[in-house]
């Protein structure tokens, strides 16, 4: 069985998705979209972000949301495993439910082995990303999956930035000295600067 997934948070990078994963991912299809109606927080004292509908995130704020901010950008991934996914529940953990959403593709999939992923990184997020197309002139929405966070009261109102990731934190969670996922708690063990931590992995 084939499953579709939107990933919004580390799994954007295709170096720590393969990781998780423990292949090199050439069967899967993958493109950028973006999911309405949900705001992506950073989680306290973490690298990683939660997502929640849009119902839940704009009691953070005493402002109204932009369209920008009341959506979440990230990557649509088709042709995940069964064991694909069994590896990716237990990387989430309980912090997270998967549930079924819909998402809108911003451009043509390709196979994710046309990525070649630069020592810098710096390719994964564009200068100037195009703006949204008005909401009735995005793609036909595609069932998938994601990643929903569950205890609001683990959230900060701080928008989580995935450029701001991989500018200071994305190579911790897939240098080759990181070890793999623990099954036990869905926890990623790897060690940073010769210094050994445990990093929680996330969406």
């Amino acid at each position: 069985m084939s499953h579709s997934a939107f990933f919004y948070g580390t799994l954007m990078h295709p170096k720590i998705l393969t990781k998780v994963i423990k292949n090199d991912g050439s069967h899967l299809e993958i493109c950028p979209a973006v999911l309405l109606e949900h705001t992506r927080h950073k989680v306290k004292s973490e690298e990683y972000p939660g997502v929640i509908p849009f119902s839940q995130g704009q009691t953070f704020f005493d402002r109204e949301l932009t369209q920008e901010e009341k959506c979440v950008r990230g990557t649509l991934v088709h042709g995940l495993t069964n064991m694909d996914i069994l590896l990716l529940d237990v990387f989430e953990g309980t912090e997270y439910t998967r549930e079924p959403i819909p998402v809108h593709p911003l451009e043509d999939t390709i196979n994710l082995s046309e990525y070649s992923v630069s020592n810098d990184d710096k390719y994964l997020v564009p200068n100037l990303p195009a703006p949204l197309p008005p909401i009735e002139e995005l793609a036909e929405a595609i069932p998938a999956e994601t990643y929903i966070y569950r205890d609001t009261n683990n959230l900060d109102a701080e928008l989580w930035s995935f450029a701001d990731f991989v500018r200071f934190n994305a190579w911790k969670w897939y240098q080759p000295e990181a070890s793999e996922v623990d099954g036990r708690n869905g926890r990623y063990h790897g060690s940073a600067n010769v210094v050994t931590e445990t990093i929680a992995v996330k969406a």
